[in-house]
């Protein structure tokens, strides 16, 4: 059956809205790294050595060694700056079924971009502070590695084998094929419609999940008690579901509104409470637990009707 540019696909009237304001207002954004290897298995000899002190043989045994020490503090700054990078990036996008992207509003690509570009800059300055202790941590591997140590496994300097790089990949079909051929073009309309209506569910997915463990964790905390007395809590456990509420806000696609109302409901109940408060009074934090429990019960229930669905695709 032949198919002309106006055949294109149309979002369905239900599920398809969601999609569309992902698609309109949305851009892919992919965060990759690279990074220097701290691992390196061992030759078939060293191999053979190891085995033979269990008495095994070499080709079933599967072993490596660690160059560095990783817990190091120069290290541990190097890694710091990756945990960051990708926490910003999470904390502001939205998963999509493409391993490695991730969704972030067209507005904030400016800001995205200017963001990642100081972490590279921190990363720089980390790594050169790391390659300071490079001979240090060389000559702690020498001696925790004995025989298994080789001078060859090891750069000259650290100096550009860590970098972080973004960029924006595109997820729309190409333009071009309207005209080259233009029933694949449809075809690949298609896919992309899929694309993101799997990206809606992964986005409804992420934030039940989340909201229902920072739910259940302040909710452990404040019923349940230790030798007899109230448990301690962090001020975080009150203070990350207003994180979470702030960015429900800016992410939400509108695409379950039993979602939002759970949402809405959660944010009433700890709106206004300060953690001290909790601490403090013993009839707010008996209330605010009772009501926290109802929003549990809800969650566990919506995630129980919407089983996790593996849709990430592995990348090529």
């Amino acid at each position: 059956m032949n198919h002309s540019i106006l055949d294109e696909p149309q979002p369905a009237a239900s599920s398809g809205r969601p999609a569309e304001r992902l698609r309109t207002t949305m851009a892919a954004a992919r965060l990759s790294f690279t990074w220097l290897g701290v691992r390196k298995s061992l030759t078939a000899v060293q191999k053979n050595q190891a085995a033979d002190s269990f008495g095994a043989e070499g080709k079933f045994l599967s072993a490596g060694k660690k160059l560095l020490d990783t817990t190091h503090p120069a290290f541990k700054a190097v890694t710091a700056v990756r945990g960051r990078a990708v926490a910003y990036w999470k904390g502001i996008s939205l998963p999509y079924p493409e391993a490695g992207i991730r969704l972030i509003r067209q507005s904030e690509i400016t800001d995205f971009d200017q963001r990642m570009s100081e972490f590279q800059v921190e990363l720089e300055t980390a790594v050169r502070e790391l390659d300071r202790h490079f001979e240090e941590l060389k000559a702690a591997a020498r001696i925790r590695l004995g025989d298994l140590y080789d001078p060859a496994d090891y750069p000259h300097s650290l100096a550009g084998l860590f970098a972080i790089e973004h960029d924006f990949p595109a997820v729309e079909p190409p333009n071009y094929l309207k005209q080259l051929n233009p029933e694949v073009y449809v075809q690949e309309c298609q896919r992309v419609q899929q694309r993101f209506d799997e990206a809606v569910q992964l986005a409804e997915q992420a934030f039940l999940e989340e909201l229902g463990r920072l739910v259940e964790h302040l909710t452990e905390r404040l019923s349940g008690q230790s030798d007899g007395k109230p448990k301690v809590f962090r001020d975080t456990a009150v203070s990350n579901l207003s994180d979470f509420f702030e960015r429900f806000q800016q992410l939400n696609v509108r695409s379950n509104d039993q979602l939002d109302a759970l949402v809405e409901r959660a944010q009433q109940i700890v709106t206004g409470v300060a953690p001290q408060q909790l601490r403090d009074n013993g009839n707010l934090r008996q209330k605010v637990a009772s009501q926290l429990s109802g929003v549990q019960s809800s969650l566990e229930g919506l995630l129980l009707d919407r089983p996790r669905r593996n849709i990430l695709r592995r990348a090529q």
